[in-house]
């Protein structure tokens, strides 16, 4: 297809769009998404566009005590992009600063699997109904030390990690028998 069948409007838009995954520099997701939405806005070629998906999830991180909940990207570098793909959408994606290529073998776009796009889809709908998933950065067996409370300073073995609820349990040695105790996750630390 010739850009300017496109521009002289005598070919009209397919309505199916399909998805790609599209590479691009690490940690500049979200501004690369912003300029190809004010590419395809200036050069008029919103017909051809869908969405634009940086799937993420919600995890909750404690620091200096407090909780704070952040967007953790699923899949770095990478981003969705559902389009009509032909010779101007194409240069105008690869053209666009921070993007390197799209996925695929020798430089030929291979659409995404029906499967893998519900499922990132899936992700993208369910994110607001599943509760945040809190980052532990200990894993079970792991010898912690508690920090607070009536057993502060004792020693114990991560038995349990429930990411939904933040909340672990530690096997701590109390007269001569393991017991079981069940902890915030900020309340222990590495010895």
């Amino acid at each position: 297809m010739e850009p300017s069948e496109v521009e002289g409007g005598e070919e009209k838009a397919d309505p199916k769009l399909i998805w790609y995954v599209l590479k691009v520099q690490t940690n500049r997701e979200n501004s690369i998404r912003k300029s190809l939405e004010r590419r395809i806005l200036r050069e008029g070629l919103g017909d051809y566009f869908g969405q634009i998906i940086i799937p993420t999830e919600r995890v909750v991180e404690t620091k200096g005590g407090k909780k704070k909940v952040r967007e953790q990207k699923l899949y770095p570098g990478y981003v969705m992009i559902q389009m009509i793909l032909n010779d101007e959408t194409w240069y105008l994606v690869r053209d666009t600063s921070g993007v390197g290529d799209f996925t695929g073998a020798a430089g030929k776009p291979h659409p995404m699997d029906e499967n893998e796009v519900e499922r990132m889809l899936g992700l993208e709908q369910q994110k607001e109904e599943e509760p945040t998933k809190v980052k532990i950065e200990f894993r079970v067996g792991d010898v912690v030390k508690i920090t607070t409370g009536p057993f502060e300073t004792f020693e114990g073995e991560i038995e349990l990690i429930d990411e939904a609820t933040g909340k672990i349990s530690v096997l701590i040695e109390i007269f001569g028998r393991p017991t079981p105790v069940e902890l915030e996750y900020h309340e222990v630390e590495r010895p």
